[in-house]
C-alpha cells in the first residue's frame, strides 16, 4: 500500500483532537479533515438530517480524495450514522463513544464525571454504557449546551469564558469525582484549561488515543507496515481541511499549536450538499 490516507469527519473542529492523536501515533499517515460546520451542531439536528448529510458529504469527499479509512470523530454522529456509512462503503469505519469502561478501570473512589453535549447525555446508548460498564459507580453527567460553541470560537481567537466554564464544572466538584470522561471530541482541545479548573481530578479520559490505535490496527490489516506508519516524515500531515461552511479564521495557527502543521484549507466545500 502507498502512503495511507485517513478521512476524519466531524461537525466542527472537535475532530482535530482525534486527528492530532492519529498524527502523534502514526506520523506517516496522511489526513483529510472534513467538517460539516454548516450543519453544526449535530445535536440540534434530526437524526435523519445527520444521517443524510454525513453520508452525502463523506461520499463526496471519498470521490475527490480516495481514503483507506474513515473516522467519524463526532460522538453525536457516531451514535446514529455508523451503520449507514458502513453500508455505503467497503472502507473500514471507526466511530467514537465516551470512554466509560477505561474510566471505571482508572477510578479509585468510583466517582466518575462525564462531560458531554446535551445530545450525548440524552442518548439511550449512554445509559446502556453506564449500565454495562459502570455498575456500582456514581456517574455525574454534565451536558453543557455552550461548551462546544466556546471551543469553536476559540479557534478564531475568542477566549473561553472561564467563570462560566468553572460554574459548569461545579457538579463534578460537588460529587467529588476523581476521574472525568471527555465525552465530546471538542473537549480535549481545552484539556489543560479543564485541568486548571478541576485540580482535584486525577484521571482524564478521552477516546483519541484508542482511536489512533484502532486506526493503526485496521491499516495493518490492509497491508500497511507498522514501522512505516510510525516513521516520521517531513510533509504536512493534512492533504486538506474541508469545511462546508466558512473556514474558521485562525485555523492555520490553531493547527500548528496542535502539532498538525499547515493545511490546504477549503471553506464552503460541497456547498450544494
Amino acid at each position: 500500500m502507498t502512503t495511507p490516507r485517513v478521512l476524519v469527519f466531524d461537525s466542527g473542529v472537535g475532530g482535530l483532537s482525534v486527528a492530532a492523536c492519529i498524527h502523534r501515533q502514526l506520523p506517516a499517515v496522511k489526513l483529510l479533515y472534513l467538517a460539516d460546520n454548516a450543519g453544526f451542531p449535530y445535536g440540534n439536528q434530526a437524526e435523519a438530517v445527520v444521517i443524510e448529510r454525513s453520508q452525502s458529504l463523506i461520499a463526496a469527499a471519498l470521490e475527490q480524495f480516495p481514503c483507506d479509512l474513515i473516522v467519524v470523530a463526532c460522538n453525536t454522529a457516531s451514535t446514529v450514522v455508523l451503520p449507514h456509512v458502513r453500508e455505503m462503503t467497503s472502507i473500514p469505519v471507526i466511530g467514537v463513544v465516551p470512554a466509560i469502561k477505561p474510566a471505571v478501570a482508572m477510578s479509585v473512589n468510583r466517582r466518575i464525571g462525564l462531560l458531554a453535549t446535551p445530545a450525548t447525555v440524552r442518548r439511550p446508548y449512554l445509559t446502556d454504557l453506564i449500565r454495562d460498564f459502570a455498575d456500582g459507580c456514581i456517574v455525574e453527567r454534565v451536558g453543557h449546551p455552550d461548551l462546544v460553541h466556546w471551543i469553536e470560537r476559540l479557534v478564531t481567537g475568542t477566549p473561553i469564558p472561564e467563570a462560566l466554564l468553572s460554574g459548569a464544572l461545579q457538579p463534578f466538584r460537588d460529587a467529588g469525582v476523581d476521574t472525568v470522561v471527555l465525552g465530546c471530541t471538542h473537549y480535549p482541545l481545552i484539556g489543560e484549561l479543564l485541568r486548571q479548573h478541576l485540580p482535584g481530578v486525577k484521571y482524564w479520559v478521552d477516546s483519541g488515543d484508542a482511536i489512533a490505535r484502532r486506526t493503526a490496527w485496521l491499516l495493518e490489516q490492509q497491508g500497511c507496515n507498522h514501522d512505516k506508519l510510525t516513521h516520521p516524515f517531513n510533509a504536512a500531515p493534512f492533504d486538506a481541511a474541508l469545511f462546508t461552511g466558512e473556514a474558521p479564521a485562525g485555523l492555520g495557527a490553531f493547527l500548528a499549536r496542535l502539532g498538525l502543521g499547515d493545511a490546504r484549507i477549503i471553506g464552503h466545500w460541497a456547498a450544494a450538499v
